[in-house]
């Protein structure tokens, strides 16, 4: 049975983080896709020296963020002593578990230069027996993750996580899911394997094409929650490339309680992760009144330059 899409939604737009500017198709008009909690989508955006904006110091607790930098650079710092420069193609799977302080600022380059940022951030729900364990770093570069061609070379898919055309991504993950990157050529189609039993959504990032065995159109910036199914067709416009980020993974189906920065199973937990993150248990990163400043002048340097409306 093939899978289609419920429906083609337009991923609204907001600020997000020190004030960047993101599409999120799912978090928003899609609440969530168990066990997805949200997609945001930055970019593509052409900064001038002194214009990117990152995410200052913030606290995170009970799920997994997945950072995709696509294109430019991220600079990560946490309370537990990690750091990292993830530059384009690189991702970041950070299991927040019991709880971290983390800032996620642009890189040197791309503050001192500006430059060209793309990048998604997916949010992944941990089961309830999960929620408390230790912080976890994947930093993965760019040529590590592998990257795949349909025989007739049309078609292009880096794994993320998962399997696809019988490779296996590099990234380990807590609970069975898939993390697709899917390149088409004009015209080009691909049919990609899903397990029955996972929830998904197809977002299209960029050009234009179809989703499903029907053959919906979609557009950069839209997304389709996938019907049941055990596989998932994509197409793209004769005229145009497209690039599809195809999601999907086992259901938690558990209770899921969703505030600002933390993800929990009940409004107890919630008001425990606020405490704890009050009375420091958390943790704190030096020069977080630093990155606070250079978040601010970012700003500035936006609405000086009319940037910032955009």
């Amino acid at each position: 049975m093939e899978r289609s899409v419920k429906e083609v939604v337009t991923a609204h737009q907001q600020r997000e983080g020190g004030g960047f500017l993101v599409r999120r198709p799912i978090g928003g008009k899609i609440k969530m896709v168990d066990p997805f909690i949200l997609l945001d989508h930055v970019g593509p955006v052409d900064h001038k020296p002194g214009e990117a904006i990152g995410a200052p110091d913030h606290p995170h607790r009970g799920f997994e963020t997945v950072s995709y930098i696509i294109e430019g650079s991220l600079h990560h710092k946490d309370s537990v002593g990690n750091e990292g420069h993830l530059k384009s193609g690189w991702v970041q799977w950070m299991t927040a578990g019991s709880g971290v302080v983390h800032s996620e600022m642009p890189g040197e380059d791309m503050i001192k230069n500006g430059g060209r940022m793309e990048a998604t951030q997916l949010w992944v729900n941990l089961r309830s027996t999960d929620k408390f364990v230790s912080p976890r770093y994947q930093d993965t570069p760019a040529e590590k993750i592998p990257v795949v061609k349909t025989p007739d070379g049309k078609a292009k898919v880096k794994v993320i996580a998962g399997t696809s055309l019988g490779t296996q991504a590099v990234i380990e993950t807590r609970s069975p899911m898939m993390y697709l990157d899917i390149h088409l050529e004009p015209g080009a189609s691909f049919t990609q394997e899903v397990h029955e039993s996972f929830n998904g959504f197809a977002y299209v990032r960029g050009g234009s094409g179809y989703l499903g065995h029907d053959l919906k159109p979609a557009k950069m910036g839209q997304v389709g929650v996938l019907t049941e199914g055990s596989k998932f067709t994509m197409k793209a416009a004769d005229d145009q490339s497209c690039d599809i980020l195809l999601i999907a993974g086992q259901p938690l189906n558990e209770p899921v309680v969703h505030h600002g920065p933390f993800v929990m199973n009940t409004k107890e937990q919630i008001q425990q992760a606020i405490k704890d993150y009050h009375s420091g248990m958390l943790g704190k990163i030096a020069g977080s009144e630093m990155r606070y400043q250079q978040t601010e002048a970012a700003k500035q340097k936006q609405k000086e330059t009319g940037t910032w409306s955009q």
